[in-house]
């Protein structure tokens, strides 16, 4: 139950942030706290701060919303030991991370950028996907999944 309360807490924590940016694109969270001339506002200002027309950090934030229910909801007492709550952890954290090394490749490679509030993003998305296998092993040797 460890791990999905990690992912619940580290979801939290990074939808806040992507929900800081995306309030930042509209206009409504005032000057983007972040440094140097290829930092925040040069990255989300590109055209990588989007996806088929929608903001990426609100793709974040609804993502990591989703991510905060299904890792709380797996915590209840009569979840923690099932498997969908895992199951639909790894259905939302194995895209999301593939999504992310896109934007890193993207922000590092091509933009030759830094975002920091993006790398907090990277490191929950990727500390989400090391907490899931690890719940699925723990899953494995209850014998609640083969």
């Amino acid at each position: 139950m460890i791990y999905r309360m990690t992912i619940a807490l580290g979801s939290l924590i990074s939808g806040l942030v992507a929900l800081y940016l995306h309030l930042w694109k509209l206009g409504l969270a005032g000057t983007l706290a972040c440094g140097g001339a290829h930092g925040c506002e040069y990255v989300q200002g590109s055209r990588y701060g989007w996806f088929l027309g929608v903001d990426v950090a609100l793709i974040g934030a609804v993502g990591y919303a989703l991510l905060f229910v299904v890792a709380l909801l797996g915590t209840a007492p009569r979840w923690e030991d099932e498997k969908w709550p895992t199951l639909a952890l790894m259905a939302l954290i194995f895209p999301a991370l593939a999504f992310t090394v896109r934007l890193k490749y993207a922000e590092f490679v091509i933009l030759h950028g830094f975002c920091p509030w993006c790398l907090v993003s990277a490191i929950t998305i990727t500390l989400c996907t090391v907490l899931v296998f690890l719940d699925w092993r723990r899953l494995r040797r209850l014998g609640v999944v083969g």
